[in-house]
C-alpha cells in the first residue's frame, strides 16, 4: 500500500502537468517569451485603429444623370499624430476617376477630393435602386515618416502595416428630387470648387486642397472616346 501511494500523482502535480508555464522547470524567459506571443496575437485580433475621418462617412453621392458625368465629394482628415499616407481603389476603373488618386496627409491636415463618374444608360430596365451597390471605393492608409514622398509602391513594399480605412459605396440620388443628401452634395460640391479657386491663387497656408479639374476632364474625354470606339467595333463585328 506504501508503494502505491508513492507512485499516486498529487493533486498539485496535476496542476502544474496541465499548466507548464506555472512550471518551476521552466526559466523565466520562456515565460515572457509566451506573454510576448500572446500579447501580438491578441493585438493581431484587435480592429485596427483608424487615422483618418472621412464625410460622407460611408457613402459617395452623385446625381443620376445616364450617359453624363457627374461628380461627387468627399472630404479626408488626418485624425492621427502621424504623417498618413492614402490610397483609393475602385471597382469600376473604366468610369470612374478620383483626384486626387492617393497622397499625404500631415497630423490634422484635410483635404478634399473630388470623384468624377461616368453614368452608363440602363440596361434591361434598370431601376435607380438597382444601381446603388455596385461600384465601391476602397481608402487605405499607411503610416509614414515626415518627408517621405508619395508613391504608390509604398503600399506594395509595406502591405503588412496597410490599413483598409473605409470602403465607400456609390449611391444614386435623383437630382430632380429635394433630399437632405442632394443638398448636402451641392454644398460639398460648391466647397470643392471654392478650394480649386483657392488653389488657383498665390498660397497662404495650408488649408483645404482639390485637384483642379482640367486635365482630369480631359483624360476623361479621351479615355472615353477610346472606349466608345472599341464598343462601336464590337457591336459592328457582333452584326
Amino acid at each position: 500500500m506504501a508503494i502505491a501511494g508513492r507512485h499516486k500523482p498529487s493533486s498539485d502535480a496535476r496542476l502544474f502537468t496541465l499548466c507548464p508555464f506555472w512550471s518551476s522547470n521552466h526559466s523565466e524567459p520562456n515565460v515572457q517569451s509566451s506573454s510576448k506571443t500572446v500579447s501580438s496575437v491578441a493585438r493581431s485580433l484587435l480592429p485596427p485603429r483608424r487615422r483618418l475621418r472621412f464625410d460622407p462617412s460611408n457613402y459617395l453621392y452623385f446625381p443620376y444623370e445616364p450617359g453624363k458625368q457627374v461628380r461627387s465629394a468627399v472630404r479626408l482628415k488626418n485624425t492621427s499624430k502621424s504623417h498618413v499616407a492614402f490610397k483609393f481603389q475602385t471597382t469600376a476603373p473604366k468610369s470612374c476617376y478620383m483626384r486626387p488618386p492617393g497622397g499625404i496627409l500631415a497630423p490634422g491636415e484635410t483635404l478634399i477630393a473630388t470623384v468624377f463618374k461616368f453614368v452608363e444608360q440602363p440596361e434591361n430596365n434598370e431601376k435607380l435602386s438597382d444601381q446603388k451597390n455596385k461600384v465601391k471605393f476602397k481608402i487605405m492608409s499607411l503610416k509614414v515618416k515626415k518627408g517621405v514622398e508619395y508613391v504608390p509602391e509604398l503600399f506594395d513594399e509595406q502591405k503588412d502595416l496597410v490599413t483598409v480605412e473605409r470602403i465607400l459605396r456609390v449611391v444614386f440620388i435623383d437630382p430632380e428630387r429635394q433630399s437632405p443628401a442632394l443638398e448636402k452634395l451641392r454644398r460639398q460640391l460648391a466647397e470643392a470648387d471654392a478650394a480649386v479657386e483657392a488653389r488657383k491663387k498665390p498660397p497662404t497656408d495650408a488649408g483645404h486642397r482639390v485637384v483642379t479639374e482640367g486635365l482630369v476632364i480631359d483624360e476623361w474625354k479621351e479615355r472615353r472616346e477610346k472606349y466608345l470606339a472599341r464598343q462601336q467595333v464590337q457591336a459592328v463585328d457582333s452584326v
